[in-house]
């Protein structure tokens, strides 16, 4: 396997961001605490190995610091997650911010797992979040991974 390598997504990379995006969530749109977000039109990270697109990281940087918006990994349990992340911060600190944050939900239970092992704590719940949601986007499933119903956000930060 060869070495993994992050970088800046550029206005060509969009073609390949909107087919990411689409396989991965259903389309490029992403709701998260009530913000539609046209994740396809957002700042862009992307890891490579071997000249393939293996994973993409897709953020808005506010006030609040630099929130992932989407975070997909081609390639499981081989870094590409990671790699993103630790650049994500990166970015952040380079921007100013202190602090990267995100929203998940509460049937993800693997991305739960690889955020908190990667610094990231829990901080806040929002009960019925997801309900809300699917009144913006109702290809929302109403049962997500695991056969857990999907209800509820979960926000997540690390300070950088």
């Amino acid at each position: 396997m060869g070495d993994l390598l992050v970088r800046t997504a550029g206005p060509a990379d969009r073609d390949t961001i909107t087919a990411l995006l689409t396989a991965s969530w259903g389309g490029t749109v992403v709701v998260g605490h009530g913000t539609a977000y046209d994740a396809a039109g957002l700042p862009a990270l992307l890891a490579e190995r071997d000249g393939h697109v293996v994973g993409l990281l897709t953020y808005s940087l506010s006030g609040q610091g630099l929130e992932v918006v989407t975070l997909n990994a081609v390639e499981r349990y081989t870094g590409v997650g990671g790699a993103l992340l630790s650049a994500a911060a990166g970015t952040a600190r380079q921007a100013g911010a202190r602090r990267v944050w995100l929203i998940t939900t509460n049937d993800n239970l693997d991305a739960l797992r690889f955020y908190q092992r990667r610094g990231m704590r829990i901080v806040g719940v929002a009960p019925g979040a997801v309900d809300e949601a699917r009144k913006v986007k109702p290809s929302i499933p109403p049962v997500g991974e695991y056969g857990i119903p999907l209800r509820d956000e979960l926000t997540l930060e690390r300070w950088v």
